[in-house]
C-alpha cells in the first residue's frame, strides 16, 4: 500500500518568481573573455556576444533592477599575484587573470551598479571556488537565472551544482553562448534536466507578470 504523495515533490520546474527570492546571475561577461585579438579563434562565439548576449544581458540586468532582483557578477580573478591560488584545471588550461587587471573587470556595457555584488572564481562552477552559496542563503535567495559564458563550461558547472545545492535553476537561453552555436544547442540539451529554460524575452514577461501580480 502506498503512502500519500510526498509534498515536495513538484509538478514542473516553472513557478512562480517572487523578486526578494530570486537572483540574476552574469557569469564572466569581463574583458578578458571579450577580448577582440580572440576573435579569429572563435567567429561564433563573439558575433552572438555582441549581436545577442551582451544586448539581451542589457535587457535582463534592467528588468532585474527596475524590481529590486539582486543582480551577481562573476569574473574569473586570481586572488594571488602568482595566480597560486587557481584551480589545477585553470593552471592546465593557461587561466591566467591578474589580480586587479583590466581583464578582470565586467566589460564597460554591463557595468555592475554601485551596490552590487562581483564575485571572484577560479574554477567553472562558481560554488566550488567561492562563497556565493553562503551569501545566497543570507540573501534569502533559492532561485538563480544564469547567464554568460561558456553555455558548455562556467554556465553548465554552475546550474548543475546549484541544482544540487538545492536552487532552482533558470538558464536564460539566448543570454549565454560559447565557442560554436554547435555546442552551445549540445550543452542546453544536456543540462536541460537541471533547471528551468527561459529566453530573455519570456523570462521578463515572468518577471513582469509574477512580481506585479504578487505587489
Amino acid at each position: 500500500m502506498t503512502g500519500p504523495r510526498q509534498r515536495d515533490i513538484y509538478q514542473s520546474r516553472i513557478m512562480p518568481l517572487i523578486a526578494h527570492r530570486t537572483a540574476l546571475l552574469v557569469i564572466d561577461v569581463q574583458n578578458w573573455v571579450m577580448d577582440e585579438d580572440k576573435r579569429q579563434k572563435r567567429p561564433e562565439f563573439y558575433e552572438d556576444a555582441r549581436r545577442t548576449v551582451i544586448p539581451n544581458l542589457q535587457r535582463l540586468v534592467a528588468a532585474a533592477r527596475s524590481h529590486r532582483v539582486e543582480v551577481v557578477y562573476t569574473v574569473i580573478e586570481n586572488y594571488t599575484e602568482d595566480g597560486r591560488d587557481r584551480s589545477l584545471d585553470y593552471k592546465l588550461s593557461n587561466f591566467f587573470i591578474a589580480k586587479g587587471s583590466r581583464d578582470a573587470k565586467v566589460i564597460d556595457e554591463l557595468a555592475p551598479g554601485r551596490d552590487e555584488m562581483v564575485v571572484r572564481k577560479t574554477s567553472s562552477s562558481l560554488f566550488n571556488s567561492t562563497n556565493f552559496d553562503y551569501l545566497a542563503r543570507n540573501i534569502g535567495i533559492d532561485t538563480i537565472a544564469v547567464t554568460g559564458f561558456l553555455t558548455d563550461q562556467c554556465v553548465d558547472h554552475t546550474i548543475r551544482d546549484g541544482a544540487d545545492r538545492g536552487f532552482h535553476m533558470i538558464c536564460v537561453s539566448d543570454a549565454c553562448a560559447t565557442d560554436t552555436r554547435v555546442r552551445h544547442a549540445a550543452a542546453l540539451n544536456a543540462f536541460k534536466g537541471y533547471c528551468r529554460t527561459e529566453t530573455t524575452e519570456s523570462l521578463i514577461a515572468a518577471i513582469n507578470r509574477d512580481f506585479v501580480a504578487a505587489q
